[in-house]
Formats: structure tokens, C-alpha cells, sequence
């Protein structure tokens, strides 16, 4: 399960930010998940739970928006929603998608004390 070492290195990353710059108690994490990232939010959510008890992040609330996946048709040549990996483009039905958006995770915003 990658989702663990993935809520690890998010933990990670918002200790490191908190000495920086001087918060200590982290009450939501606002986590952006993209459609084609292959990451779990449930599990994410689960693994959270496990990694955050006793730190910093212990009790905030988990807050996961997922993101499309999006990409460009060059057959059409207009951007499209992609809902798999080299799949078809939803207007034309051609193969030649290139993703553009949807495989990134990023911790989009942090409400601390």
C-alpha cells in the first residue's frame, strides 16, 4: 500500500512547515487528489488517521478534493475530460489523448494555530 508512505511524507511535510514557520496545532488539511493519480483517497484517509496520531496533525480534519483528469486531444485539438489513462477522447474517439491534468497530489491548504 503506497497510500501509507505517501501520508507519511504529507505528515512530514507539514511538521517541516510548522518549525518554519512556528504553528503547533494543524485543525484541517485540505489535500488535492487527482482522478488519474492511482492514490486512494479512502486509503489515504485510513493511513492519516494511523500517521497523525501523536503529532502535530492529531485530530485535524481531513479534507480530500479530487481533481478530473483532463487532457488534450490532438485529433480534435481541444482540451477534454479523461477519465483513464489511454483511453479514448470523449468527443472524437481517437487514441491520441495527451494528459495534461489530474495525476498530481498536493496538499492545497493547511488551517493551523
Amino acid at each position: 500500500m503506497h497510500e501509507m508512505a505517501l501520508t507519511e511524507s504529507i505528515v512530514e511535510l507539514i511538521e517541516e512547515e510548522s518549525r518554519k514557520q512556528g504553528f503547533s496545532r494543524v485543525r484541517v488539511v485540505r489535500l488535492e487528489i487527482g482522478a488519474l493519480s492511482h492514490v486512494e483517497p479512502e486509503a489515504i484517509r485510513f493511513c492519516f488517521e494511523a500517521v497523525a496520531h501523536g503529532g502535530i496533525v492529531q485530530g485535524a480534519r481531513l479534507d480530500i478534493v479530487r481533481t478530473p483528469g483532463e487532457g488534450w486531444c490532438l485529433d480534435c485539438a481541444k482540451t477534454v475530460a479523461v477519465e483513464e489513462r489511454f483511453g479514448p477522447c470523449p468527443d472524437c474517439g481517437g487514441y491520441h489523448v495527451q494528459v495534461t491534468g489530474g495525476e498530481d497530489m498536493r496538499v492545497q491548504e493547511l488551517e493551523v494555530d
